[in-house]
C-alpha cells in the first residue's frame, strides 16, 4: 500500500493522524522531528499556533488502527510501540536540574578527534578487563574504567560530536562493549545538553559503561537474538540488571553509579524492569541512561539480529514514545542534543548526493553539516567535501534549499565511513582543510 498525503486544515485535525508536512519550514517550528503522530489535544493546539494547514499521511493512520486492534504484535525485548489503551501515558512537570551548567564548545571537531582517537580503543580494553574480572568473581579494579570515563566526559564537554563520530565509524569486536560505549556517549551528550555538572557526568558515564556487565553471564546465543525473545527467553534476559548489580557489590563504585546500572531499564510508565518503578521514582541519571541505551539498541548493528533502524527513524520512534516509556521533556532534550540526523547518520540529499552527518546545529535541526562522499548519481567522489546545509541554505529560497531527503541504512553500498579520516591522517582523501568546527 502506497503512502497517500492529504492536505488538512489544522482545525480539522484529530488525535491519531500522522503529520508528514507543514505549511512552513520545519525549522521555523518547535517540533523536534519532521513527521509525527498527533497523540493529544496539546499537539493539535501546538499545530494551530504555528500552521493553517498540514499534510497528513493517510497510510500511517490506517497502520495506527492496526496497532489499536492488536493486528500487529510486538516482540519481547525491543518492542514496537502500540497506541492502544494498555500503553499508559504519564505526564510530569519538566525535569529540574539543580544549578545547570552551560557548556561552550572549546575546540574544533578536527582537533578533538585527534586528541580522542585512541580513547575508544582504551575504553574497550578497560571494559574487557573489568568485565572478565567481574565475571570470574575476582576483585575487579575499576579505576581504569573511572579514568576512561573522566577522559570521555572531558572530550564531550570540549566538543559533543567528536566521540560520536569516532564511535559511529569504527568497528567493534564485541557487541556488549560496543553497546556499553555507545550508550555512554549518547548519554553524556544528552547530559551535557541538560547541564549536568562534571561530577554527575562522570557518574552517568561510568554507570552506562558498567550497565551491561550482567550480560556477560548470559548465553551468547540469547544476546544475539535480543528483540526476538520468547516469553521464557525474555524472563531470563531481564535478569541481567540484577546480575550486574550483584557483580558490582563490593567494588567501591558510588551509589550514583549503581543507580544508573540498576535503573537504566526502568520505564516512565512502569513497564520496565527489574523493579517496574515509574515516573519520579526513577533517578534522573537512570532516565538519561535508559533513553540512551534504548536508542543505541535501535540503531546498533549486531550479528544475527534485526537490521538496525536508521537514526532518523529511531528519533521519530522516541518522539512517539514521549510520556509513555520516556518522559516528554527528556525525549525532546535528547533529540535536541543529538539532532534529528545524529552525527554518523548516512544520508541522501535532495539533489541525490550521499554522505555522512558530521555535526548538527540546534538552531537548524534539519540542516546538519554533511560530508558528501558520492555525486548525484551515487558514484564515489575522488575527494569528499563538507556541506554545511544551514550555511548553504541561508540565503536561498525554501524551494531552492538543499535538504536531507532521507536517512540511509547502516552499511549502504558505497558509503563506508571507516575509509575516511576527517583529520587527514593516513587517508585516501585529505579532509584536514574541510572541517573548521
Amino acid at each position: 500500500m502506497g503512502v497517500q498525503q492529504r492536505k488538512v486544515a489544522v482545525h480539522d485535525l484529530e488525535v491519531g493522524m500522522f503529520v508528514s508536512d507543514l505549511d512552513r519550514p520545519w525549522h521555523q517550528t518547535p517540533f523536534p522531528i519532521q513527521g509525527f503522530y498527533i497523540r493529544s489535544e496539546d499537539d493539535i493546539r501546538a499545530l494551530k499556533s504555528h500552521c493553517r494547514w498540514v499534510m497528513i499521511d493517510v497510510a500511517e493512520v490506517r497502520d495506527t488502527t492496526k496497532f489499536e486492534q492488536g493486528e500487529i504484535k510486538p516482540a519481547f525485548g525491543r518492542r514496537t510501540l502500540r497506541r492502544g489503551g494498555d500503553r499508559e501515558e504519564l505526564k510530569l512537570p519538566p525535569l529540574a536540574i539543580q544549578e545547570p551548567v552551560t557548556y561552550e564548545t572549546t575546540t574544533t571537531l578536527k582537533k578533538e578527534i585527534k586528541v580522542s582517537r585512541q580513547l575508544l580503543d582504551d575504553a574497550e580494553l578497560a571494559l574487557e578487563r573489568a568485565f572478565e574480572s567481574l565475571q570470574e568473581g575476582g576483585e575487579a579494579d575499576l579505576r581504569p574504567v573511572a579514568e576512561i570515563t573522566r577522559k570521555m566526559v572531558a572530550s564531550v564537554i570540549r566538543h559533543p560530536d567528536a566521540l560520536l563520530w569516532l564511535s559511529r565509524i569504527r568497528a567493534h569486536d564485541d557487541y556488549i562493549y560496543r553497546h556499553s560505549l555507545n550508550t555512554s556517549i549518547w548519554a553524556l551528550v544528552c547530559g551535557r545538553h541538560l547541564g549536568l555538572n562534571e561530577g554527575l557526568l562522570n557518574h552517568l558515564g561510568m554507570g552506562c559503561l558498567l550497565s551491561q556487565v550482567g550480560k556477560t553471564v548470559l548465553p551468547r546465543s540469547l544476546l544475539n537474538h535480543e528483540g526476538q525473545f520468547s516469553a521464557e527467553d525474555y524472563a531470563r534476559y531481564r535478569t541481567y540488571v540484577e546480575k550486574g548489580l550483584a557483580m558490582l557489590e563490593g567494588t567501591g563504585v558510588s551509589r550514583a553509579v549503581l543507580s544508573v546500572v540498576g535503573g537504566h531499564r526502568e520505564r516512565h510508565n512502569g513497564s520496565g524492569f527489574p523493579q517496574g518503578v515509574r515516573g519520579t521514582r526513577i533517578p534522573l541519571m537512570a532516565k538519561v541512561a535508559g533513553i540512551a541505551e534504548y536508542f543505541e539498541s535501535l540503531i546498533g548493528p549486531r550479528d544475527g539480529g534485526d537490521d538496525p533502524m536508521t537514526p532518523a527513524k529511531a528519533v521519530s520512534l522516541l518522539y512517539d514514545m514521549r510520556n509513555i516509556e520516556f518522559q516528554e521533556d527528556l525525549v525532546e532534550n535528547f533529540i535536541q542534543a543529538i539532532g534529528v540526523y545524529p552525527t554518523g547518520s548516512l544520508v541522501e540529499l535532495s539533489d541525490g548526493q550521499r554522505g555522512i552527518v558530521v555535526s548538527h546545529s540546534p538552531e537548524r535541526r534539519l540542516w546538519p553539516k554533511v560530508m558528501v562522499m558520492t555525486d548525484q548519481e551515487h558514484k564515489p567522489l575522488k575527494s569528499a567535501h563538507i556541506i554545511d546545509l544551514a550555511r548553504y541554505n541561508e540565503s536561498r529560497d525554501v524551494n531552492e534549499a538543499l535538504i536531507v531527503k532521507e536517512c540511509l541504512p547502516h552499511g549502504s553500498e558505497g558509503l563506508d565511513p571507516s575509509r575516511y579520516d576527517v583529520t587527514g591522517a593516513e587517508s585516501r582523501w585529505n579532509f584536514s582543510r574541510l572541517i573548521s568546527g
